[in-house]
């Protein structure tokens, strides 16, 4: 029995078949609009249980004005707005103060993975970046891919041959003619 033609007074005296049929059909609906509304899988999972407990809390008063979905996800919407604003309530309001303590131990002390860099650092990593591209476009293609790939992206050796279609001692030597090559030109330009 499609739900656009389900008898009212079936669901009014929660006649079990019908109740079954209706779980069935519309709870993945539900959870998915609840993702599709930016709700975690979690969220979505609780919102969808409310929504059912709401429905057979008010299924006396459906009087079939609208379909059974659209009353369900009418539900859903209401519940997902009251969720909504019950955690702008919760929440802190702004999120830059945990952003700034997230820098710092409990002494007061930076994280040291996160502590600023001095200008002077800043200034001369950049002009290191700078050197070493000026230094990587001057190799031949094949040693700027292997050595991209493998020092840079941090690729096993077996991509590096996959992709480059190239021997693991080709690889090597490769690298080894980038490494060198790239040492003579950081050094020529940093004099």
């Amino acid at each position: 029995m499609p739900f656009n033609e389900i008898k009212y007074e079936l669901l009014i005296q929660r006649d079990p078949t019908t109740i079954e049929k209706l779980v069935r059909t519309y709870t993945s609906h539900l959870y998915r609009a609840g993702l599709g509304m930016g709700l975690t899988a979690e969220e979505s999972d609780d919102i969808t249980q409310a929504v059912w407990l709401t429905f057979f809390d008010v299924v006396a008063d459906f009087k079939g004005q609208s379909t059974v979905r659209t009353f369900l996800f009418g539900i859903l919407y209401n519940k997902i707005s009251e969720y909504r604003r019950k955690n702008i309530k919760t929440e802190p309001s702004d999120q830059i103060d945990q952003i700034v303590d997230s820098y710092f131990e409990k002494n007061g002390e930076w994280v040291m993975a996160k502590a600023p860099i001095s200008p002077e650092q800043f200034l001369m990593s950049t002009q290191i970046m700078e050197l070493l591209q000026k230094c990587l476009d001057l190799l031949p293609t094949h040693q700027k891919m292997a050595f991209i790939m493998k020092e840079i992206e941090e690729a096993v050796t077996d991509e590096v041959c996959t992709a480059l279609e190239i021997t693991a001692t080709h690889m090597g030597v490769l690298l080894f003619r980038a490494r060198n090559q790239l040492r003579i030109c950081i050094e020529s330009k940093s004099r």
